[in-house]
């Protein structure tokens, strides 16, 4: 494209040449075509030479000291003085009327068009200041977009509709102008949260805080931030920050985060957000509450059981391991909560009292492993109807995989103290749990030794049938204290 530049240029250079070894020297044109010549040689050298420093930067991926609008601003003073140049010593034309008629006119001219070289001068400041650079995302009058080019006249920008927003370079200049690429790439992001009374403060900040950690766009550092900003007749507002480093993804991001949010806040029995109806029900002292966790049905209950079937698997087949009367106590134990695509259930190495049976959706389990002194991944999937995290609840060892939430899932969590019961109730199920957990283990005690969060202690009680079946009784000894 840059070599286009040269070809006008050239062309008339060429004609020039032809034309003055055609026409004699004694001809009356004979200077006109000379100083055509000459005009054009200039031109051409100007152009080779600005060609020339613009493909030396483009090579070094280097953009030019000086922007554009300033350099075609320059390359035009550079012409008129050449063509001057040759009106005057080629031509002997008299240019003083010439120069006090411009005068004049770019008086008129200035007076005519004092919008248009308003833009023309903005732009100039806006590039010797430096406020932004092509593919910067800005913020200006409103709008926000990345840069896509700048000329005498106007910036444009390409927002996050794919719409291109012009600013005129007055506008842009008289403007505030945040610029969400500089000083680098990472920059703040903000969601904003209203809470009713009744909800604990220090709760609503750990769960925002959590689902901004949850959101794998969201950067570990800076950490999140979250507080309250003010108190009103409707409620607490809140405010969540993080930090990430693609911009053109900002909304899709915190919608990210509000919706990992709003999953967590309604497991935890949090209605969200307070609206105009709700405020005006706590003025008149009805205040709305989240309905109680319903009661398991028949699909429920059938993936319980699959809890059971799955603890046999690769076992002697054998009697169930529990009795339906058992199954019920424990439907009547668990908690049914829904969880968002996205969301982490715990990591590895985490201490864990609860594990899940997956009723509808899908969770990846990532186990972090070290051989040979480098760190490996392995990932497994569990659906419908199997366990998960139950290792850590049986044999009291740290989280030995980390658990991220793949499909939007319905999970039925069983924690320590519900299972207690159960075995309270039912003192052989321990020891048969004991049995078939401690023989899993020591068939992936190899691959047990490579999790660093493992110690060679949680090893060896997480093998050990009476470890296993001990902490299952202390279990049981913990209803009654």
């Amino acid at each position: 494209m840059l070599w286009l530049r040269l070809a006008g240029p050239a062309a008339f250079l060429a004609a020039s040449l032809i034309a003055s070894r055609l026409i004699s020297s004694k001809a009356a044109v004979r200077p006109y075509v000379d100083a055509v010549l000459i005009f054009f040689a200039a031109v051409l050298a100007i152009r080779l030479l600005d060609t020339a420093l613009r493909l030396w930067y483009d090579r070094r991926h280097k953009p030019l000291p000086i922007p554009d609008l300033l350099r075609d601003l320059v390359l035009a003073v550079l012409y008129l003085v050449i063509l001057f140049f040759v009106l005057k010593d080629i031509l002997q034309v008299n240019i003083a009327p010439i120069l006090a008629t411009s005068a004049i006119l770019t008086m008129i001219i200035g007076l005519a068009l004092q919008g248009v070289l308003g833009n023309l001068l903005s732009g100039i400041s806006l590039h010797f200041t430096k406020s932004f650079s092509r593919g910067d995302w800005v913020g200006i009058a409103g709008h926000e977009g990345i840069v896509l080019d700048t000329n005498w006249r106007e910036m444009r920008l390409l927002d996050r509709q794919y719409n291109v927003v012009v600013v005129p370079n007055t506008t842009a200049a008289a403007e505030t102008i945040t610029n969400f690429s500089k000083p680098e790439a990472r920059t703040g992001m903000v969601f904003h949260l209203k809470m009713g009374y009744e909800a604990p403060a220090d709760e609503v900040i750990a769960i925002l805080l959590q689902a901004a950690r949850d959101c794998p766009s969201v950067l570990k550092e800076p950490a999140p931030q979250a507080y309250i900003t003010s108190y009103d007749v409707f409620g607490v507002s809140y405010k969540l920050k993080f930090w990430a480093t693609d911009f053109t993804l900002k909304n899709i991001i915190i919608g990210d985060v509000a919706r990992l949010a709003w999953y967590k806040l309604r497991r935890h029995g949090l209605g969200i957000p307070v609206s105009i109806g709700d405020g005006l029900k706590a003025i008149t002292g009805t205040i709305l509450k989240i309905p109680a966790t319903e009661a398991l049905g028949s699909n429920e209950t059938e993936c319980l059981r699959s809890l059971f079937s799955h603890l046999r698997t690769g076992e002697t087949a054998g009697p169930p391991l529990i009795s339906d009367a058992e199954l019920k106590l424990l439907a009547s134990l668990v908690r049914k909560s829904n969880f968002a695509q996205g969301e982490v259930l715990f990591r590895q190495g985490d201490p864990g009292t609860t594990c899940f049976v997956v009723v509808r959706g899908r969770i990846r389990g990532e186990i972090a492993y070290q051989e040979n002194e480098k760190t490996y991944m392995s990932e497994f999937t569990v659906g419908r109807g199997e366990i998960f995290g139950e290792m850590s609840l049986f044999t009291g060892m740290p989280r030995t995989a980390t658990g991220v939430v793949i499909e939007g899932a319905e999970l039925l969590e069983i924690d320590a103290a519900s299972f207690a019961v159960l075995l309270e109730r039912n003192p052989a199920l321990a020891e048969a749990i004991a049995e078939i957990v401690s023989g899993r283990n020591t068939r992936n005690v190899e691959t047990l030794k490579k999790i660093k969060e493992l110690s060679a202690k949680d090893i060896a009680s997480g093998t050990d049938k009476m470890s296993v079946l001990a902490h299952l009784k202390r279990l049981m000894r913990s209803l009654t204290r």
